[in-house]
């Protein structure tokens, strides 16, 4: 390791006095004392949970210059050996991700896990002094997100929360639009994002060689509750409660990541979600059909609206995914690529006859209003501007997940804490997804403070812990019993 990379490191240990005196609910920006990598210097990457995601996440972090590879986590031997033949035989592999944390030459580790192992890993990397790249949700429960914030802050690292499609083009324009009073005020948002297949549905393939002997089982577990081993439940581990987040976690995340970056919004206060088990019935105890109800407050950013999310993995009907933000002057209407701007303001005058009451008035009466309807809507007044129609398409290079590393890696360079998606703006946006589980599964509303990102329904209080069985370790107990003190 070269001077400029010990010195890097070595600056970390200032910048972390400075960050622990932050407020939770205050994200910053530049830690000035913290030394910068030399912009000649590679960053050193380290991916943990080699799945799916894992993978794509990986391939995205090197097509930004300057980035490097080193080391993999994996509980299935067989992912291992495949990342070996795709990033180079060189790499470093193994099952126990503190070895990844233990090498100096690791800059940075990608968190590409199980939902229920995110904040475990999280808070041990950034205490371990790695930069961290989490993926979506930032964490499982609500009693979790406060302990990640506390563990960033205090490192001074850099961290951003994977909800890559906020880095895209189309979403950075419908940002601009919104910012720029192009749809009046708003005053309701609905977003569906559905599916109709098999692979969609997450029954992802299982290797016909998963086995105790090539699936690390009890690591996977964690403090989840004891299992004897099931294939199913490692490969498709977003089936299960125990593990995952269900369709909120997966598919509402993205959806209220973009609102929350194109509103500027802090969260909602209340949170309804109905749904049922439909379609996929077999080996999982999540729904595959969800709708939830989020009541927005009026700020400095916007005015109240409500918010309805729908995910449906049994639609066999003409599919159509969009988010769609009405205001009182338009519509923006915007998926990852694209974006199609709808102006329509009502005129002044608001007319009459037709199916309205004006033709149950006596004739005397109907002449009277019409005298005071002409002296009260001159002619210009009665006439609505044209409808306007303005379409944005993303440039066909524009790579959002690409872009969305770049501002992590930009961030690592400079010394900075201000990434896109850091850990205050993921756990706002986490927060409304676990609340929709809560909601769902215990068949109630749940209130919410996105200020103080605190549970505030009266049951709340004990609510939502881990599920029976689930034990955290005691220095994440002891973190988030700090971060719930006023």
């Amino acid at each position: 390791m070269n001077s400029n990379r010990r010195d890097f490191i070595k600056g970390l240990t200032a910048a972390s006095a400075l960050v622990a005196t932050q407020s939770v609910a205050k994200p910053f920006n530049i830690i000035r004392d913290l030394k910068k990598i030399s912009p000649n210097d590679k960053i050193r990457i380290a991916t943990i949970g080699m799945g799916i995601q894992g993978n794509y996440d990986t391939q995205a972090a090197l097509r930004n210059p300057d980035v490097e590879l080193v080391a993999v986590a994996d509980l299935y031997s067989g992912r291992l050996e495949h990342a070996r033949t795709a990033f180079g035989q060189q790499l470093f592999t193994t099952r126990d991700y503190r070895e990844i944390l233990a090498r100096p030459d690791v800059d940075a580790v990608l968190v590409v896990t199980p939902d229920h192992w995110h904040d475990h890993i999280t808070i041990a990397a950034l205490k371990a002094g790695k930069h961290v790249y989490c993926e979506k949700p930032m964490v499982q429960h609500l009693n979790e997100g406060k302990a990640v914030i506390d563990a960033w802050k205090k490192s001074g690292k850099t961290m951003q929360v994977g909800s890559q499609r906020i880095s895209s083009a189309s979403f950075k324009e419908a940002k601009r639009m919104i910012e720029a009073g192009d749809i009046g005020q708003i005053n309701y948002i609905e977003s569906n994002n559905d599916r109709f297949n098999a692979i969609g549905a997450w029954n992802y393939s299982v290797p016909p060689d998963a086995s105790p002997q090539t699936v690390d089982w009890d690591r996977f577990l964690g403090d989840a509750p004891k299992h004897p081993f099931d294939p199913i439940r490692f490969f498709r581990w977003r089936n299960f409660k125990d593990y995952g987040t269900g369709v909120a976690g997966d598919l509402f995340i993205h959806l209220i990541t973009g609102v929350h970056y194109v509103t500027n919004t802090l969260g909602p206060t209340r949170v309804y979600s109905s749904g049922n088990l439909a379609y996929w019935k077999e080996h999982r105890d999540v729904p595959d059909v969800m709708t939830s109800i989020m009541d927005y407050p009026k700020t400095d950013q916007h005015e109240a609206f409500q918010m309805v999310l729908r995910v449906n993995f049994a639609n066999a009907g003409k599919i159509s995914n969009v988010t769609r933000i009405i205001g009182n002057e338009g519509t923006v209407e915007f998926s990852e690529n694209n974006l199609i701007l709808t102006k329509k303001k009502l005129p002044i005058a608001p007319g009459y006859g037709n199916y309205d009451s004006f033709f149950t008035f006596t004739e005397d009466v109907q002449k009277k209003f019409v005298e005071q309807y002409d002296a009260k809507y001159p002619p210009e007044t009665r006439t609505a501007e044209p409808v306007k129609e303005i379409k944005f398409e993303a440039p066909k290079d524009d790579d959002a997940h690409a872009k969305h590393f770049a501002d992590f890696f930009t961030n690592v360079r400079a010394g900075s804490q201000g990434t896109v998606e850091d850990p205050v703006f993921g756990f706002r946006a986490a927060a409304p997804v676990l609340a929709c589980n809560e909601s769902y599964f215990e068949n109630k509303v749940v209130h919410w403070d996105p200020v103080t990102m605190t549970q505030k329904n009266p049951e709340g209080a004990k609510s939502k812990k881990p599920a029976a069985g689930k034990k955290k370790p005691d220095a994440i107990k002891k973190a988030v019993a700090v971060a719930k003190k006023p």
